[in-house]
């Protein structure tokens, strides 16, 4: 695997040098651009020689967090996210005094920090870091109970309060210790909790959620965050090097989630008198701490009929290159998503889609949520103080 990054890094010290090399010879900008256009990136070689997962799992950060420093922004702290495997974005915070590490989901669909804790007698607990309140000299209990549900698990246990650290920005935090673990979600995890980035409405009943807290502490500049999804959190403001164009802004639909109405969900095959509208329009909840693309049921089994998805469902790897792209319509934007992006190869051989699908109890309802798949595409700002998201195409990275 040495000889693998060896070859990355000597692909991109090339890069430079033709960049040079074009630049004294005056090249003209459509032959840069032709040349661009038929040199394959990094991640799509090491997926088709089906060596991504080994090295993401070697190499699990991306070379933007070390270049961040070159281009951060004076007023915009960047906090590193590590990538496991496409399915997991971690960046490290520290609890209590002296601090404890831990790895946790930096996560826009929910607003409560959480972590294991010594008080915690689930099975999965054992597998992570462990909060030891009576090691910190700043904890104290707020002597209330938590439970929270998430898709995949339940958490159940007691709110304490200790100062935490996320880069240097240090507050003091209502925070949730794990008791009790229902579900599988942390069985195999990487991480050891959650810190969500959602709406206070979301959280605990009596506590501030850590974007908010960092807010009112006067600690950020701008009431703001932004996710470049490849490798870093932005707080406090944005660093427009890491997308192109201009960022497209779209309302909040409902101040909980961060949820925008969408025009339509775009397949192929698909006449503009089927395209899918409900009558209160589609939502859509942009959200870091999903995966996948998951839809209505009847949406993604349309999807997967189209593409001639097969069984699980499963797709003829050597038919990706020729499967269309599926595009979300947000504010009358379209927001493409490759096949290589909603398509994924296993060690097996064997290829997937990355959509799925869930089942909601009312059925007039049509909300999809754009999840890491989604995200990995295009960077997005989360802008509190107008109720808005901007997204535009991230800037191309491993």
């Amino acid at each position: 695997m040495f000889d693998l990054a060896n070859k990355c890094f000597q692909a991109w010290i090339l890069s430079v040098e033709l960049q040079q090399v074009l630049i004294k010879r005056k090249f003209s900008l459509s032959s840069l651009v032709c040349l661009t256009l038929v040199v394959k990136s990094i991640r799509e070689n090491l997926r088709e020689n089906d060596t991504l997962r080994d090295y993401l799992e070697k190499y699990p950060f991306n070379p933007a967090r070390f270049l961040s420093k070159y281009h951060q922004h004076r007023e915009v702290a960047l906090e590193p996210m590590r990538n496991y495997l496409d399915m997991a974005y971690v960046g490290i915070i520290t609890i209590g005094t002296p601090p404890q590490e831990f790895r946790v989901i930096l996560d826009t669909g929910s607003a409560d920090l959480w972590v294991p804790s010594t008080y915690c007698n689930s099975m999965p607990c054992g597998g992570h870091h462990i909060f030891k309140p009576q090691l910190s000299s700043t904890f104290r209990t707020l002597g209330r109970h938590m439970n929270i549900a998430y898709g995949s698990g339940q958490i159940s246990g007691r709110v304490g309060y200790d100062t935490m650290t996320l880069l240097s920005l240090m507050v003091p935090q209502a925070l949730g210790l794990s008791r009790k673990m229902h579900g599988n979600f942390m069985d195999f995890s990487v991480f050891d909790g959650i810190l969500g980035l959602g709406y206070p409405g979301l959280a605990i009943k009596g506590t501030t959620p850590v974007f908010d807290n960092l807010w009112e502490k006067g600690l950020l500049s701008e009431n703001v965050f932004a996710v470049y999804l490849s490798s870093v959190l932005m707080l406090g403001g944005v660093d427009p090097s890491y997308y192109a164009g201009q960022l497209n802004w779209v309302p909040v639909s409902q101040p909980l989630y961060w949820q925008v109405a969408m025009d339509r969900e775009d397949r192929p095959g698909q006449s503009s008198g089927h395209q899918e509208k409900e009558r209160g329009g589609c939502q859509a909840i942009i959200d870091t701490g999903t995966s996948m693309l998951t839809g209505p049921h009847t949406s993604v089994a349309n999807i997967n009929h189209k593409i001639r998805a097969l069984g699980r469902p499963g797709v003829h790897c050597d038919t990706i290159d020729t499967l269309p792209d599926i595009a979300f319509v947000i504010n009358g934007i379209s927001y493409p998503v490759p096949a290589s992006a909603y398509t994924r190869k296993v060690r097996n051989g064997t290829c997937y889609t990355n959509f799925e699908s869930f089942h909601l109890k009312s059925p007039e309802t049509n909300t999809w949520i754009l999840g890491d798949v989604f995200l990995r595409l295009y960077f997005s700002v989360f802008d509190r103080t107008n109720n808005m998201i901007g997204l535009a195409p991230a800037t191309a990275s491993l």
